[in-house]
C-alpha cells in the first residue's frame, strides 16, 4: 500500500501545477491533443534456481502505461504519462509510479518545465555516470535505464553562446530495490522502507542544478553543478524488527561536478562522462571525494550489410574509489555492437559485454526488437554473469542469468 500512496501523492502533486496560467495569451483550449501508451506482458526466466526461500524461477508481469499530450498554440504543452506494474513473482515490483505530469511552457528564448518529468544528462551507452536528477527504478531492471517521475521545476535559457539550464527539486525520490521474493537482489536483501536521511529535512530536502550545453562544429559538450540528495545510496547492514538481517540505504547530501562531452565526425562518435563527487561513504563506510569516468567511441559501418547499419562500440569505466566503490564499474573495459537492420519492421540488435579488468568477472547482454504490424513489438533480453569471484562487487548476481521476452502492444 506505501507504494500506491507514494503514486498517489505524486499526482496530487503534480495536479497542484497551475495548468489553466501556461498558455497565457494563447486560447484556453489545447489546439492539439492526443493519447496513447502502452500494454506489455512480460516474462522473466532464470537459468538456475532460486538460492532464497519465497523466489521464483520464472515470472510473469504486465505494465501498462497510457500517456496524455496536449498542445497551446503557442507551443506550451502537457504531458500525463502514468505507469502500472503487476508482477507475480516479486511483490515489489508491482507498483505504480507517476512518470510524467509535466507541464513546459515556451516562449522565444527561455522554456519552463513544471510538475513531475524526466531529464537526461549523458552520452555513454554502457553507465550513464553523469545522469543525476531522475532516481534509478532500480526493481524495474538491473540495467540502471528505467527511472522514476522527479517532481521538478526546469528552467532553460535559450542564448547563442549556449543554453543553461537551471533545475530545482522540491522533493527527493528514494531508489527502489526487489524485495525479498525478487531475483537479482543482494543476498542480504535491502530493506528501502527503513531508508535514512543524512539532512533532517528527510525527502523533502531541496536539491538544485545548474547546467550549461552547447553544440559547436562537431562537438556536443555539457557541464553541470548539483548539490543536493545522492541519488545512490550508502548501504549499511542492519538487525530487523524480526531479528534478520538487512540492508538500509542512508542518503547523503552531496555535491557533485559533472561533464558529457560527444565528438562527431563521419562515422565516429567519440564520448566521455565526467564527475568529480564529495559528501558520499564510499562501501567501506569511508566518506572521502572522488573523481570517475566513462570513456570511449562509438563507429558506425553504414549500409555494411545490406542496407542495414553496424556500430561497434568500446567504453572504458573507472572510479577512483577502486574496491571500495558501491558499483561494479571501478576499472571495466565495455565491447559491443549494434546492428540496426533500416526496415519495415524497425528490428534492432544490440550486444556487449563488461569486464571487470580487476577481477575478470564479466557481464554480457543481448537485447533485439522488432515491430510486428503498426501496433505491436516483440523484444528479448538476456543477460549472463561469468568468471565471478566470491568476493567480487557481482557475487550476489553470479546466479541469476536470465532471459526475457516481451510483447508490448501500443496504442
Amino acid at each position: 500500500m506505501k507504494r500506491w500512496r507514494a503514486a498517489a501523492a505524486l499526482a496530487a502533486l503534480a495536479a497542484a501545477v497551475p495548468v489553466a496560467a501556461v498558455p497565457a495569451g494563447a486560447q484556453a483550449a489545447p489546439v492539439f491533443s492526443e493519447s496513447s501508451g502502452s500494454v506489455v506482458v512480460e516474462g522473466r526466466g532464470f537459468l538456475r534456481p532460486p538460492a532464497f526461500p519465497g523466489q521464483r524461477r520464472h515470472g510473469v508481469s504486465v505494465a501498462v502505461e497510457p500517456e496524455l499530450y496536449l498542445e497551446w498554440d503557442d507551443g506550451s504543452a502537457l504531458t500525463v504519462r502514468p505507469f502500472l506494474r503487476a508482477d507475480g513473482a516479486d511483490p515489489e515490483r508491482s507498483r505504480g509510479d507517476l512518470r510524467e505530469f509535466h507541464l513546459r511552457i515556451v516562449r522565444d528564448d527561455w522554456e519552463l518545465g513544471l510538475g513531475v518529468g524526466k531529464l537526461f544528462w549523458g552520452v555513454a551507452e554502457s553507465f550513464h555516470l553523469v545522469d543525476i536528477v531522475n532516481q534509478t527504478d532500480l526493481v524495474e531492471n538491473i540495467d540502471l535505464e528505467d527511472k522514476l517521475g522527479q517532481p521538478m521545476a526546469h528552467l532553460t535559457l535559450v542564448r547563442d553562446w549556449g543554453d543553461v539550464d537551471l533545475v530545482w527539486m522540491p522533493l527527493f525520490r528514494e531508489r527502489t530495490y526487489p524485495g525479498r521474493r525478487g531475483r537479482l537482489r543482494s543476498a542480504i536483501a535491502v530493506d528501502a522502507g527503513a531508508a535514512r536521511h543524512e539532512s533532517a529535512a528527510g525527502r523533502r530536502r531541496q536539491s538544485v542544478a545548474l547546467r550549461y550545453s552547447r553544440s559547436f562544429g562537431g562537438w556536443d559538450l555539457g557541464v553541470y553543478r548539483f548539490h543536493g540528495v545522492a541519488r545512490e545510496p550508502s548501504l549499511a547492514p542492519r538487525i530487523d524488527a524480526s531479528g534478520g538481517p538487512v540492508l538500509v540505504p542512508t542518503y547523503e547530501v552531496i555535491d557533485q561536478t559533472g561533464l558529457d562531452l560527444q565528438y562527431t565526425t563521419g562515422g565516429w562518435l567519440w564520448k566521455l562522462e565526467a564527475l568529480h563527487r564529495r559528501g558520499q561513504r564510499d562501501a567501506r563506510g569511508a566518506e572521502r571525494d572522488y573523481a570517475a569516468f566513462v570513456g570511449g567511441f562509438e563507429y558506425t559501418f553504414y549500409g555494411a550489410l545490406g542496407g542495414a547499419d553496424i556500430g561497434v562500440l568500446v567504453e572504458h569505466l573507472h572510479d577512483g574509489r577502486g574496491g571500495a566503490a558501491p558499483n561494479p564499474f571501478q576499472n571495466d573495459l565495455f565491447a559491443g555492437a549494434r546492428l540496426a537492420f533500416n526496415d519495415a519492421a524497425d528490428s534492432a540488435l544490440l550486444a556487449g559485454a563488461i569486464r571487470d579488468l580487476s577481477s575478470g568477472a564479466a557481464l554480457f547482454t543481448l537485447e533485439a526488437s522488432r515491430r510486428i504490424g503498426a501496433g505491436v513489438r516483440l523484444e528479448a533480453e538476456a543477460r549472463l554473469f561469468a568468471d565471478v569471484p566470491p568476493d567480487g562487487a557481482l557475487r550476489d548476481l553470479r546466479g541469476d542469468d536470465f532471459v526475457q521476452l516481451s510483447a508490448g502492444w501500443f496504442f
